[in-house]
């Protein structure tokens, strides 16, 4: 039954006729005119929507009547236009698909039924590695190897490509999946035949990265969430949520001299964090827009999950049209996306409506000044001006505990200071290369510099400006430092044209900065291996080393995990800090070097003008550049179109250690169990806060000695074949290992340790955390994990959910949750709880060794209480916020985990209530 508010209106735009949905018939209901755009763009969803059973008038009126000043409440549902994936995250979503496939066979339904019913686009560009740098060939030898690294991954993508509708790969080698996302993909407005009418609606996606939000620059609303999430949206599942919190973002002024769009975001990044908007919008408005151009927006709205929004959106205006133009969009489709959101209210200029929000917070650019963001978090923002004595407080907290202790020991959590004898007492290890000087390597010295990511490299402006320093320094006679292990991993191939047609590129890999992959690279760990003589220097002199990355994350053991402290920084200044070779340097007072002449050199010799910058910007970059390089984006070489595939409804699972059948369905029953209460739990893993979703499912190197890496081993695989955590999420035995098996991690279970440590309760032995897990799944006993504040945090990794789940974690309890991460835990049927305002597990005296019980829930229910058994102590209780926020959630946990309940309703097997 149909919403009494769903009514259509025609638009005709060059004389075709679209059919929209309009809010004329809210009038009498809300101010829709001064809704935030984002809410327009939910709202209009509703509407279009309204003829299903998960939208109702009481849906469409909450929002449509939106109160800035409450807390939300209301769910509402929201279906996305199509769905974008990343091949890290994708292929667990696709190898999802395809059990599901098998799973549905198994109760009796169709296996066809499982197939996307929406577009979906996945882009390979997590999977090439930095093996080979600072050569001509970097990039052939790069890609050769990750062909034969990834080849099984790779068939079974070009399997899901034949196999599954609505379904396109962008092929290896391509780009960034999110530039590739804001320079081809994105669509500004949809249309879609039905019923004998062309709808026209806003583009909106979600994605399987956090990083999806780059889009929001563009107008198009789009967040981060788990596979799992997203394989139920493919599956035509609505994703719900509550009615957010919308922030506005007031920008005036516009960048100084020398400022550049990374600056910008790392200080918006410290303003929102240190403000708080973890579950909420974010709305940037106001006259500084008018100075931003489409890409430092987008460089903004792609740090959204380190501020903690769900998403960072800037309006439609004409500046978006000056972008799709210029990225080689129709004539067509832009006077479509200006026609549209004319007409729908959603357009930006001088004259629009200032929307009302939750909370306004403000911002001058001018104010904006060169910086670092570290050495381990995103939020660390660092002036340039301080970087040095900023690096000399971490350098001396290190130091105190390697001379109090003799070991690493904790440093980034232990204050400390050393004497100045003390400091020069630690010195470098002398390296020799062949017939070349030897150089000493020290503390603090840059071992990794490279200009990597979505959020910089979709910018002209921050890579031309690369360019430039690195034309101005060759000239001067500078090198790169001799330990640096230089790259440049730009996100399209448009990248690379611009700066090969003005001489940019030459000037790069003079300075050693060659083109090694178009992917994440460094930024999503990577890296590669450092030099042997390098890595066997920093093991020698147990050296804190450094990395300087153009990235947007730098947590704890991501980068590599044999440099400890590692650094955000516009693309210009990891030139810089090449040249430097050490984070223990003042920009401001101290040279680079000298040149031919012995004269000095500075930063400011170097850097280049805004105007410099933008002259060559405006001649270098054009449409014809974007329109060729995309014209066969699905196309592929030579090799990824030979790869076998087989021609199969349903996924044969051959033999293999990079994608085998996971056992998430093993033993479905066609309905859902009753909820059932948990029953003599102990704790797997008790943890501090800001854990991030690479200490719980690690994307980097697969150790040797790990579970995972000893699992390989068994399987036949040498270890310099092991590729990557992330390459590898197709297999869950692989995964499962891997679960808090980040080198960083420091379970408070196993005190004075780092890495996958736990003590199994059971016979107080210290073991590995995924061998304790084992010993208590074959003991029937089930487990918890205790936590700190904002548990969870950074990328949007389903592993993180699935690998406790596989482990047998059946409940969370945390001080917070990172937005994407408590969804992702109720997916997988986990259960997340939160400490009672002000309690925490120290406060309530909880060491980890108690055994826990938790009553059975109900739907609705906002609060349980857990009992707390100790062997030497009376029992005790505290009472802890259920975090299952919709009822949908609560549907999804009481059937097991989402991607259950999709399949029981697919199958027509869920009981009334599922």
């Amino acid at each position: 039954m149909s919403t009494r508010y769903r009514k259509q209106q025609n638009l005709t735009v060059n004389d075709t006729d679209y059919t929209i949905f309009p809010f004329a018939s809210l009038e009498a209901v809300g101010d829709t005119a001064t809704l935030p755009y984002s809410l327009k763009l939910l709202l209009e969803n509703l509407l279009r929507h309204g003829d299903e059973d998960y939208v109702s008038d009481g849906d469409i009126e909450a929002l449509a009547n939106w109160d800035p000043a409450a807390a939300p409440s209301q769910e509402i549902a929201f279906v996305p236009a199509r769905v974008l994936l990343q091949d890290f995250t994708g292929v667990p979503a696709i190898v999802d698909l395809a059990v599901m496939r098998d799973a549905m066979v198994e109760l009796g339904g169709e296996p066809g039924k499982i197939n996307p019913l929406s577009p979906v686009e996945l882009v390979i560009d997590h999977s090439v590695m930095v093996d080979y740098f600072g050569t001509e060939d970097s990039l052939a030898r790069n890609t050769e190897v990750e062909i034969e690294r990834n080849l099984e991954r790779y068939q079974f993508l070009r399997w899901g490509q034949e196999a599954f509708d609505n379904f396109k790969v962008v092929p290896p080698g391509t780009g960034i999946v999110h530039q590739v996302n804001l320079e081809f993909l994105a669509r500004g407005v949809f249309t879609l035949e039905q019923d004998g009418k062309r709808l026209a609606y806003p583009d909106t996606l979600v994605g399987t990265d956090s990083h999806t939000t780059m889009i929001n620059g563009l107008g198009v609303l789009g967040w981060g969430v788990g596979g799992i999430e997203a394989e139920a949206a493919m599956l035509g599942q609505p994703v719900t949520m509550l009615i957010p919190e919308v922030v506005g973002f007031r920008l005036s002024g516009q960048l100084p001299e020398g400022a550049t769009a990374t600056d910008l975001v790392l200080t918006v990044t410290e303003q929102l964090r240190s403000y708080g908007v973890v579950g909420k919008f974010v709305e940037f408005f106001g006259p500084g827009l008018a100075h931003l151009s489409l890409a430092d927006r987008a460089t903004i709205a792609n740090m959204a999950p380190e501020y903690g929004a769900t998403c960072g959106i800037f309006p439609v205006d004409a500046e978006t049209i000056n972008y799709l133009r210029l990225t080689g969009r129709s004539e067509e489709q832009l006077a479509l996306v200006e026609a549209y959101t004319k007409t729908m209210g959603m357009w930006h200029d001088a004259d629009s409506v200032e929307a009302r929000y939750s909370a306004t917070l403000e911002l001058d650019l001018a104010q904006v000044v060169p910086c670092i963001a570290g050495p381990k978090r995103p939020q660390d923002r660092v002036p340039l001006t301080e970087s040095k004595a900023d690096f000399t407080k971490v350098l001396g907290e290190f130091q105190e505990l390697i001379l109090v202790s003799g070991e690493e020991g904790d440093w980034e959590e232990e204050g400390g200071t050393v004497t100045e004898e003390e400091t020069t007492a630690l010195t470098g290890v002398t390296i020799k290369r062949g017939s070349s000087e030897p150089f000493q390597l020290q503390h603090g010295a840059v071992v990794i510099a490279a200009i990597t990511s979505c959020t910089n490299t979709s910018n002209p402006a921050v890579l031309v400006a690369a360019g430039l320093v690195a034309r101005k320094a060759r000239e001067r006679g500078l090198k790169a430092k001799p330990w640096v292990k230089t790259s440049l991993a730009p996100g399209s191939k448009v990248v690379t044209e611009y700066l090969e047609k003005t001489g940019l590129m030459e000037d790069l890999e003079a300075l050693g900065f060659y083109l090694v992959g178009y992917g994440c690279t460094t930024c999503i760990g990577n890296s590669g291996p450092l030099p042997e003589d390098i890595a066997a220097a920093i093991h020698k002199g147990n050296l804190l080393v450094t990395s300087v990355l153009s990235g947007n994350r730098n947590f704890e053991g991501r980068i590599h995990q044999d440099v400890r402290a590692n650094y955000l920084a516009s693309p210009p200044l990891v030139v810089a800090y090449a040249l430097a070779g050490s984070m223990g340097i003042d920009f401001y007072r101290e040279p680079l070097g000298e040149d031919a002449d012995g004269k000095p050199v500075t930063l400011a010799d170097l850097w280049p003008s805004n105007a410099e910058i933008s002259e060559i910007v405006a001649s270098a970059v054009n449409a014809d550049m974007f329109r060729s390089k995309y014209a066969d984006v699905y196309s592929g070489n030579e090799t990824w179109n030979e790869l076998l595939v087989a021609d199969s409804e349903r996924y044969p699972w051959p033999e293999s250690t990079y994608v085998r059948k996971p056992t998430f369905f093993e033993g479905m029953t066609p309905q859902a169990p009753a909820v059932t209460g948990i029953e003599g739990a102990r704790c797997l893993v008790k943890v501090g806060d800001s854990v991030t979703t690479d200490h719980i499912s690690p994307a980097g190197a697969i150790a040797v000695d790990s579970p995972a890496g000893q699992y390989l081993q068994e399987q036949g695989v040498a270890s310099e074949d092991f590729n990557s955590y992330g390459s590898r999420r197709g297999n869950h035995e692989v995964m499962m290992r891997g679960t808090f098996a980040n080198i960083r991690l420091r379970n408070q279970l196993a005190p004075g340790t780092e890495g996958s440590w736990t003590t199994y309760f059971l016979d107080e032995s210290t073991t590995s955390i995924f061998d304790a897990a084992e010993c208590y799944r074959r003991k029937g006993v089930p487990l918890v994990v205790l936590a700190g504040k904002e548990y969870g945090t950074g990328s949007s990794r389903d592993w993180a959910a699935k690998g406790p789940s596989l482990l047998g974690v059946r409940a969370v309890i945390a001080e917070s949750f990172e937005r994407i991460h408590r969804s992702n835990l109720v997916g997988m049927g986990i259960l997340p709880l939160q400490y009672s305002e002000g309690d925490t597990a120290e406060s309530l005296g909880l060491e980890g060794d108690e055994t826990f019980a938790i009553p059975a829930i109900e739907p609705g229910q906002q609060k349980v209480t857990v009992t707390v058994s100790r062997s030497d102590a009376d029992e005790q209780s505290f009472e802890a916020r259920i975090r299952i926020d919709t009822p949908n959630e609560f549907s999804y946990y009481r059937h097991g985990g989402i991607l259950h309940y999709v399949l029981r309703r697919l199958a027509g097997t869920a009981d009334s209530e599922g």
